[in-house]
């Protein structure tokens, strides 16, 4: 019996001691993160899908896994078929499969600490048309089966200082205080681990790739604040840094916490906080009042500092990978270049700069039908030779203190073919479209996803995945609310109208199964533009990313003279930022791949 199957037997005799007919394992923790550290990688353990966004049903007879359409070939490559059936969200969900498969009079264990109230409500309503219900469990059953499951991490807490946030923690309590003020509202619940370390300015090393510690917070109306960690991981120098107006708890008193807000008008945010949190306050009498976390929109609207920050991060990163592209354009064509070779090259470039913190997520380093798999992640056993007359995509970002970054190339090595050409050119059209979109204040998003699909879809190609999501300050590099995505898709993640200071990804694709994969992605800020007569006011994008665009894969028949004018002048913006970064063969290499391509 395989491991992962000798698991799945071991939970099942685990259900059967707690008198429950099955159990739903999300990919998440009790802040609802995306990135969760090793203690909660409970999904991966038990099936061995590595994805950052799935889940998972187990009953007697039947178990499923749920990924969306980034995960589709993925879900297939890592996850035993014998065992485990595979179901394509949002075509079905969670509370459908329930529903469907659950047996009549079913107990159906959750843990309320890793799913919303929202959840909660639908999958029990799913249940009761069949007389089964869903039951609460004090301890996840699959910790009681991990043996060697890792602790959370003990480390230290870190200041992130004014200078580099912009603002102090102090003024975005002061904020959230008059806010709560306009809502009449005592006190509001900070549970995202994000919120936590943009409200406080703090920063930390829980989580793999995302600078975040895990905590939770409670503001209140008065500007003070209750903060909850474990107690080894607060400094003196972080006590100093959060001052006397911000009481520190170990971080197992949060729910007595919530339990002592008797009579207190409580936000919470039903998309961010656990349905855990919200029993804990109803239980001890607060008044909950559903509303978004206070600091998610702030945190995503950029201050001056944030920005110029991120525009210094964007220049050393755009060097570092620069570097790493003329590396490939000469070991490459020797033969000899791995998937895992070529993304630990990669990472010493960044490496070098002297500041990088860590990545900002696992690189995407994709040779060949690797390509195709939209989030892949190379290890031993995948990993491929970058071999000639291939595509190599490689998707990657650095964590450095002022700014988070997230970029994408696809490289020919050697000859593409006539249709890799079409394709690549494609999708840079609908990157330019994008990238040169002039829009009214109160477009959203979803609104503008077809810009960049519509070359695709006139030759019907699509991709499965949405063209944008927002990006943190030395944060997390998947950061809402705001997103570019197709109306209600999985990954939507609501529809937020667009605001001058956010910065969101540009990131349009192609992907071939078992061939090759496209994507071509930059970060953007939204900014304001002077439209002379304009009747509202009008934002559009100032690109952030500066590094070579691989004009070996253009066809220059499809591209019009405006969209040859944008490639031309972007890439005479990467060599007046990126070239005097460089020297030697390297700069040589950068001003032949920057040169107008007229001269290609």
């Amino acid at each position: 019996m395989s491991t992962h199957a000798a698991r799945l037997a071991a939970l099942r005799e685990e259900l059967a001691r707690r008198r429950l007919d099955g159990f739903v394992v999300p990919l998440t923790d009790e802040h609802m993160s995306e990135y969760v550290g090793a203690y909660a990688q409970r999904l991966a353990w038990l099936t061995g899908f590595e994805g950052s966004a799935g889940s998972a049903v187990v009953l007697p007879a039947d178990a499923a896994i749920f990924t969306d359409g980034r995960y589709t070939l993925q879900v297939r490559e890592q996850v035993d078929g014998s065992h485990w059936s595979y179901q394509s969200v949002p075509q079905t969900s969670i509370a459908a499969y329930l529903k469907d498969n659950a047996p009549d009079g079913a107990r159906i264990g959750y843990d309320p600490w890793l799913h919303t109230k929202d959840w909660v409500k639908t999958a029990r309503a799913a249940l009761a048309e069949k007389g089964a219900e869903l039951v609460a469990v004090d301890t996840n059953p699959i910790d009681a089966i991990w043996p060697d499951r890792p602790a959370p991490s003990d480390a230290r807490l870190v200041v992130q200082p004014n200078d580099v946030a912009g603002k102090s923690s102090a003024q975005k309590r002061q904020e959230m205080a008059d806010w709560l003020a306009g809502k009449k509202a005592d006190a509001a619940i900070l549970s995202a681990l994000d919120s936590i370390a943009w409200t406080f300015n703090i920063r930390g090393q829980d989580v793999d790739r995302t600078p975040v510690a895990l905590a939770y917070a409670v503001v209140n109306a008065d500007g003070t604040a209750d903060f909850f960690a474990a107690p080894g991981k607060v400094g003196d120098d972080v006590i100093a840094h959060l001052g006397n107006a911000v009481r520190v708890h170990p971080r197992d008193a949060f729910p007595a916490h919530l339990a002592s807000l008797k009579g207190k008008r409580v936000v919470a945010d039903p998309e961010r906080a656990v349905a855990a949190i919200f029993e804990a306050l109803e239980q001890g009498g607060a008044k909950v009042v559903e509303l978004r976390d206070p600091a998610v929109l702030p945190k995503a609207i950029k201050n001056d500092a944030e920005i110029a920050g991120h525009k210094a991060a964007q220049a050393r990163d755009g060097a570092a990978l620069s570097r790493f592209l003329h590396w490939l354009s000469i070991e490459a064509p020797k033969s000899g270049l791995t998937e895992l070779s070529a993304a630990a090259r990669l990472r010493a470039f960044r490496e070098e700069t002297g500041v990088l913190r860590d990545l900002s997520f696992d690189t995407i380093s994709g040779a060949g039908p690797n390509g195709a798999i939209c989030h892949y992640r190379v290890d031993e056993a995948s990993n491929r030779p970058i071999e000639i007359d291939s595509l190599y995509l490689v998707d990657s970002g650095g964590q450095y203190q002022d700014g988070t970054t997230d970029v994408t190339r696809t490289v020919a090595i050697g000859t593409p073919t006539a249709e890799m050409k079409d394709r690549f050119t494609r999708v840079l059209k609908g990157h330019i479209a994008l990238a040169t979109a002039r829009f009214p204040e109160g477009v959203r998003g979803t609104q503008l996803d077809g810009f960049a699909r519509q070359y695709l879809w006139q030759v019907g190609l699509d991709y499965a995945h949405g063209t944008g999501h927002g990006v943190g300050s030395y944060l997390s590099v998947h950061e809402g609310p705001q997103r570019i995505s197709p109306a209600g898709s999985s990954q939507s993640g609501g529809d937020e109208p667009l605001k001058a200071g956010m910065i969101l990804s540009n990131e349009p694709g192609y992907y071939k199964a078992h061939e090759y994969g496209i994507r071509i992605e930059n970060l953007v800020l939204v900014v304001p533009i002077d439209v002379p007569g304009a009747e509202k006011p009008v934002l559009g994008f100032e690109t952030l990313t500066f590094a070579p665009i691989d004009r070996t894969l253009v066809d220059l028949a499809l591209l019009t003279a405006d969209e040859r004018a944008w490639l031309d002048d972007y890439h005479a913006q990467v060599a007046r930022l990126i070239g005097p970064q460089l020297d030697g063969d390297a700069r040589a290499w950068l001003e032949a791949a920057t040169a107008p391509m007229g001269d290609a």
